[in-house]
């Protein structure tokens, strides 16, 4: 399933330009923190994969396994590397420290006889002992030259090897044969304690050996392979990557004759699963909930008791029928045929759930978290207070829960940027931030000048406010010019047509008052603000003479209509107006006192007022504080709108107005996150087991560049500190495991301090998987053991064998 964020695998290799300015943070001291110095006993939430011995799982067969595109490169170190290319590099290339289910590095003895630091001084020195069977595909011995040759390539000293990640690999000093040629010696110019990250993938050198095989040649295909399956065919047209057994495998041999990629996209999968098309699929909770019911269905020999047609009440049921059987010709046809359509739709729905019977969702937690990125790059959320009053406004405990409770997954907000719960180095650090407080939250703003007075009274010649904001007054001020234009052409308008009345011969008695005066209302339609008082809106009419308050309004239909219309128009409330402006949401109309500009029956009460501390928004100068939230409009991006919308909400108690902007997922993160044109967003990062060289540049701080910009790198809040950057790189060159550990903790503390990223949880995982399968589904932290999955060996019982295509 795809999820916005960056990829796992990615994490090393995305870098942006962009403006910022951006200082020093202190660790504040937060009284009340639920988080303390001690580490609280937490644990990973286990894989979901269906496990069983080789014993039990037949020889044979094909799985067809869902990815959401074909791979741009089957290069793993290049920049438009994806999920799809760790996926399939995974099954063929070797992997030396593979993460266990803890997500903790361990060495693969399919490869490894052994690895680790026999020298510290005068340099460090890592001794790799090769496992003497393994050979690459062509039958040549894998050995020092590979590893000689990956390391220049991604070293970062010739430019000609277009690569966009070289941690780690720009801190060896050398790297020869050993003892014999089973042997490698890498030795490092400076210590790396991450040492074990690196060689992973291991290309061939046929591969690393030159920049022209580096860039072009393993975009399409791979030369040489060294995995349980090897690289049969890449077809662009079929979209489908096919893997078959390696002959020259020295491991346990793959218990499938041959593992096949296809590109089906997310939205696409349900309808694949049905049809057969494939075995293994990352799914939507849609989905899920959908073979979930498949199963609960089984036993039941009638159609499903949902799907299409299943919310007709019996009184519509009867109202369509009559209709169908009626007298008129015209209504009974459109009747009857909504009938036929609604009975097709019942019909292919209960056929596609009798599909889905043959499918389990296995499910567990990702390795990735999602956070709310806070841009400090310019406007409000520039000033750390802002961004630590956004921060103590949310209640992250109910926003986990809207996303992990209805899938039966621990809902326990993530407390570390730099570690999942189940890690050795996670603790929660967020007290160095503090939980949810209003109070706090308000004094904080406060503090920097957002008030209430503050949105009424304007300084002259005085800034405030997000670039969002200033488009946002300029288009204002235009469609305040438009609606006068508008106003006196009607009023014109107005007046020809009352001459051309008193020209009228005619008189008609029903347009006269009991005194004989003509009754201006009752002969014209009402103008469009005639008498209506909008919700929301502080000019109430009357006021001003003490007068009681008249409500009136159009039908309820007409003002449904009216909203919609209103809202299509970007007009809605004080949202703004721009070219997005269609998908815009103010938070205040999730409020219980209704949206701005919608009308309310005659008789009907005003809202009733909040409290003083929670009643209208802040401002400085004039200039709302008001902060825009770019969200995801695909349509596996549903949870994360839903969360947008729970977080807006929550900042409109404290005065903070948010504007939601959705955009489309393919433009998301390119033209939005990664460029810093977004307020507020949300977003996923993969989790590591080496903090320290992948987490750096996702929170270093920014440095100029000699255009006068900034590299942010990874760092797409455009917050960071010298301080931060200083624990972790002591914690890249710290050998001590321990000492590094409590360095990244420390770093972890002044991040949630700085409040540009504040995590909220770890992405569930759902994975349909046919129920045959074995050793395959939600992996978490783990990756699959490609030579163990196969279909489950029939039962005693007599079940028919399970291998198939």
């Amino acid at each position: 399933m795809s999820h916005v964020g960056v990829p796992r695998g990615a994490a090393r290799k995305r870098r942006s330009l962009a403006l910022l300015t951006t200082g020093v943070l202190t660790l504040p001291v937060l009284a009340g923190c639920s988080s303390g110095t001690e580490e609280a006993p937490t644990s990973a939430v286990p894989q979901d994969v269906a496990p069983a011995a080789r014993t039990q799982v037949a020889d044979g067969g094909t799985v067809n396994w869902a990815i959401d595109a074909m791979p741009a490169t089957l290069n793993a170190f290049q920049a438009d590397a994806d999920s799809a290319t760790g996926r399939i590099t995974g099954a063929l290339l070797p992997t030396l420290f593979p993460l266990d289910a803890k997500g903790r590095p361990q060495l693969n003895p399919d490869y490894l006889e052994s690895a680790k630091v026999v020298e510290n001084e005068p340099r460090q020195v890592v001794l790799y002992r090769l496992n003497q069977q393994a050979v690459w595909s062509d039958g040549r011995e894998i050995g020092a030259p590979d590893f000689v040759a990956q390391w220049r390539a991604l070293s970062g000293k010739d430019s000609a090897f277009w690569t966009a990640r070289n941690a780690g690999y720009e801190r060896i000093e050398k790297i020869e044969r050993g003892a014999d040629d089973l042997e490698v010696r890498v030795t490092f110019a400076k210590p790396y304690a991450d040492w074990r990250s690196l060689f992973s993938p291991l290309y061939p050198k046929q591969v690393t050996g030159s920049p022209d095989a580096f860039n072009e040649g393993a975009r399409s295909t791979i030369k040489a392979t060294a995995g349980p399956f090897r690289l049969r065919d890449v077809d662009k047209e079929t979209g489908s990557v096919t893997l078959t057994r390696n002959p020259r495998w020295w491991g346990s041999p793959a218990k499938l004759d041959s593992l096949v990629f296809k590109a089906v996209k997310p939205q696409d999968r349900t309808e694949a699963l049905t049809e057969g098309k494939i075995d293994v699929a990352d799914i939507d909770p849609a989905a899920a909930h959908r073979i979930a019911q498949a199963a609960r269905d089984a036993g039941n020999s009638g159609p499903p008791a949902h799907g299409p047609g299943s919310g007709t009440t019996p009184a519509a049921a009867l109202r369509s029928w009559a209709l169908a059987h009626g007298s008129d010709e015209e209504a009974a046809t459109r009747a009857q045929a909504a009938r036929d359509e609604q009975a097709r739709a019942a019909e292919a729905y209960a056929t596609e759930q009798k599909d889905l019977r043959g499918y389990v969702v296995r499910k567990s937690l990702e390795p990735a978290y999602t956070q709310l990125a806070l841009n400090g790059e310019t406007g409000p959320l520039a000033d750390d207070r802002v961004r630590r009053a956004v921060a103590r406004a949310l209640d992250r405990q109910q926003l986990v829960d809207t996303v992990l409770k209805p899938l039966g997954l621990p809902a326990t907000p993530l407390g570390s940027h730099l570690a999942l719960a189940g890690q050795p180095g996670y603790k929660d650090s967020s007290g160095a931030l503090g939980g949810q407080d209003t109070k706090e939250a308000q004094a904080l703003l406060a503090d920097a000048g957002w008030t209430r007075e503050g949105a009424l009274r304007k300084t002259e010649g005085t800034k405030a406010g997000s670039e969002g904001e200033k488009q946002t007054d300029k288009k204002t001020e235009a469609d305040k010019k438009a609606a006068e234009d508008k106003k006196a052409a009607d009023e014109k308008a107005a007046r020809e047509k009352k001459e051309e009345e008193k020209k009228d011969d005619g008189k008609k008695d029903d347009g006269k008052t009991d005194d004989g005066k003509k009754d201006d209302a009752a002969g014209r339609e009402p103008a469009k603000d005639d008498g209506l008082y909008i919700v929301g809106d502080d000019s109430k009419p009357g006021e001003a003479e003490g007068a009681v308050t008249r409500v009136i309004a159009p039908a309820p239909a007409a003002a449904v209509q009216s909203a919609a219309l209103l809202r299509q128009a970007g007009r809605l409330g004080e949202t703004g107006t721009s070219e997005d402006a269609p998908a815009r949401i103010a938070a205040q109309d999730r409020q219980p006192g209704g949206a701005a500009g919608a009308y309310a029956p005659v008789g009907t009460a005003a809202p009733a007022q909040a409290p003083d501390a929670a009643r209208g928004p802040l401002g400085k100068n004039g200039k709302p504080l008001s902060l825009r939230f770019v969200l995801p409009s695909g349509p596996g991006s549903e949870s994360l709108r839903s969360v947008g919308e729970k977080i807006a909400a929550m900042l409109d108690t404290i005065g903070i107005r948010t504007e939601i902007t959705k955009v489309s997922d393919e433009s998301y993160f390119r033209d939005h996150v990664a460029s810093g044109d977004y307020d507020m967003a949300l977003y996923s990062w993969p989790a590591t087991a080496y903090p320290a060289t992948d987490d750096r540049p996702i929170f270093a701080k920014p440095v100029p560049a000699t255009d006068g910009s900034l590299l942010v790198e990874q760092n797409y809040t455009r917050v960071g500190s010298d301080h931060i950057d200083q624990l972790f790189d002591q914690a890249a060159g710290e050998l001590d495991e321990s000492a590094a550990t409590k360095l990244m903790k420390q770093a972890d503390a002044r991040i949630w301090a700085a409040a540009g990223s504040i995590p909220l949880y770890q992405r569930p995982q759902l994975v349909a998987t046919d129920k045959k399968l074995a050793n395959v589904g939600a992996f978490g932290f783990g990756v699959p053991h490609y030579q163990d999955i196969g279909f489950k060996k029939p039962q005693a019982a007599g079940a028919p064998a399970a291998p198939r295509k």
